[in-house]
């Protein structure tokens, strides 16, 4: 172990790729970019072939390990963190997806939050914006209107996880659940929505494939899951009884909230005007989603990989009385 493993930054990537076939060149020369500023550890959980594939690419400039079988959950990135955690020789460490690409001032700029706070929540973008990441950059514009949005990455301070014992990775929403363990223990979080991080969006057929799932993390804020189920019956009442003013004061309310959210914190450098304009279309899509979330709860859980997770973050007060 090198000196500069315990001063610099680490960046740690837990990951997982099933299909051999799946390139890598583009991530693994993002990882070396990363190495001029990091110490960069990739917890990787795919298969035997896979693995060994990634091995040979990314050995010359990270750490590759497995994920620790003693440390298994049913969520693959919280093993992954779960793992990293205790692997990282550093304090400062930036935990992020395999899709999140940061610049040098992006990994500056968490790293000098972490001066005062365990955790600190940046703010992703997507980038390019094909249609669907058009369309779902208008739930982040939601988020960020009325607090903050949660991306696929954040700053933490190895000790301060150390000292909490890690979280649980039998939850949905792996990223609440973190922040949360930490705000139980009396961790200070800090939102930093200014610290503007690209990520990469995923597949038509992917992003479509998640919406009941993405729904589903509603049940960790029953709050917002009230609004999102009222919306679906209130909407579809107005029109069956010709109020039609209802649904189109719905439609230019939400687009005012996204718009309020891409106006915030330099929003509007990374997120342009058309976002805001499909807000309507991820409003519609929330509200039927949100029902649909509801009936995989009843069937048990929503579906995670090979089985159902029911849970999908626990609150602060559940976690403080464990």
């Amino acid at each position: 172990m090198s000196t500069d493993d315990v001063t610099r930054p680490w960046y740690l990537l837990p990951v997982r790729i099933d299909d051999a076939s799946q390139p890598i060149d583009e991530l693994t020369e993002y990882l070396r970019s990363v190495a001029r500023y990091c110490s960069v550890l990739v917890v990787d959980g795919s298969p035997p072939p896979v693995f060994d594939r990634n091995r040979r690419a990314w050995a010359p400039i990270a750490g590759h390990v497995a994920p620790a079988p003693a440390l298994r959950s049913r969520n693959g990135k919280a093993h992954g963190v779960n793992t990293g955690m205790r692997q990282v020789t550093g304090d400062l460490v930036i935990i992020a997806d395999d899709d999140v690409r940061y610049t040098r001032e992006g990994i500056e700029a968490v790293v000098a939050a972490l001066a005062e706070a365990d955790v600190v929540v940046p703010q992703n973008h997507f980038t390019p914006l094909p249609w669907h990441a058009v369309w779902d950059s208008a739930r982040t514009l939601v988020n960020r209107s009325f607090a903050m949005d949660y991306p696929g990455t954040l700053g933490v301070r190895r000790a301060a996880f150390a000292a909490v014992g890690g979280y649980d990775g039998d939850v949905l929403f792996e990223n609440l659940e973190l922040i949360r363990t930490m705000l139980a223990a009396g961790r200070a979080v800090r939102s930093a929505p200014h610290v503007l991080v690209a990520r990469r969006p995923p597949t038509a057929r992917h992003f479509l494939g998640q919406r009941v799932r993405q729904a589903y993390d509603s049940f960790a804020q029953p709050g917002r899951l009230a609004v999102e189920l009222a919306v679906l019956p209130v909407v579809v009442g107005a029109v069956l009884t010709g109020r039609w003013w209802v649904a189109v004061g719905v439609a230019g309310l939400v687009t005012g909230v996204a718009e309020r959210g891409r106006r915030r914190w330099g929003g509007r450098t990374v997120f342009p005007a058309r976002t805001a304009l499909a807000a309507p279309l991820w409003t519609t899509e929330r509200a039927v989603c949100a029902w649909l979330a509801v009936g995989a709860r009843l069937r048990g859980g929503v579906w995670y990989r090979d089985g159902r997770l029911r849970v999908a973050a626990n609150s602060i007060r559940r976690l403080r009385g464990r």
